[in-house]
């Protein structure tokens, strides 16, 4: 049995990989800001993060927001790591943020070199947009009576279960470096997934592109967001939304 702390194990993505690991039989901690016994801030640290750590035998770090300090959050868990000699740190990034001049999508490069430059040994996988974040956009976007889209931009989400199980994986074996990218099953227009959301949805709103402006914007129209070579993923946009609505 191996012991393993996630963190950001009450999140999204971090909750499937807990019970992943649980049901196959793994000790598994669970750190997050609010989560008994392992509730910290780790942009913070302090003497909660080291006992947190000590005597795992892999990190799988899940925690992140864009609202900031996903850097300070790093160093910290890293300098956690190092005390505790953790062998493994395995981390979840992004296709694309060497790409993409987005203010959310450097502070993860900056996290990943961070857990290169580390001294420990790690692994770092990047995916394409979730599925649920893809969603929430277009809830969004569906709130005005046209769908405005930023124009020219495609997508490639994927499932998080599946992300979920390729991070448990990755945790049980050796450290890797970066592997391979994970990326949805399709490369679709936005409003290609829009309509399938309003579909969904029962909702009938017009769709329109428009233009925008910057750096960030001309690269995510080139596709710097996207893995086409590594199409993995198996569920569709329209599947996972046919759940979400059966739900």
């Amino acid at each position: 049995m191996t012991t393993i702390l996630v963190t950001g194990g009450t999140g999204t993505l971090g909750r499937l990989v807990t019970e992943r690991l649980r049901g196959d039989g793994h000790d598994v901690r669970v750190l997050s800001r609010h989560a008994e016994p392992y509730a910290v801030d780790l942009r913070k640290g302090g003497p909660g993060l080291d006992r947190a750590v000590d005597g795992v035998d892999v990190i799988v770090h899940c925690a992140s927001t864009p609202r900031g300090g996903d850097e300070q959050a790093a160093r910290n868990l890293i300098g956690a790591a190092r005390r505790a000699e953790v062998p493994h740190l395995v981390h979840i990034s992004i296709v694309g943020v060497d790409r993409v001049p987005l203010g959310y999508y450097k502070a993860k490069h900056a996290v990943e070199r961070l857990v290169e430059e580390s001294g420990l040994g790690w692994t770092v996988l990047r995916t394409t947009q979730f599925h649920d974040l893809v969603r929430t956009m277009l809830r969004a976007f569906a709130k005005l009576p046209v769908m405005l889209l930023p124009a020219g931009v495609d997508d490639q989400p994927i499932e998080v279960a599946e992300v979920a199980a390729r991070l448990a994986e990755l945790a049980l074996e050796a450290p890797a470096g970066r592997v391979a990218d994970m990326g949805g099953p399709e490369v679709r227009t936005f409003p290609e997934l829009a309509r399938a959301y309003l579909r969904a949805e029962g909702k009938r709103r017009a769709v329109l592109g428009v233009p925008l402006a910057g750096k960030a914007y001309r690269a995510f129209r080139s596709g710097g967001h996207l893995a086409p070579q590594q199409a993995v993923g198996k569920r569709t946009f329209e599947e996972y939304l046919g759940e979400r609505v059966a739900r």
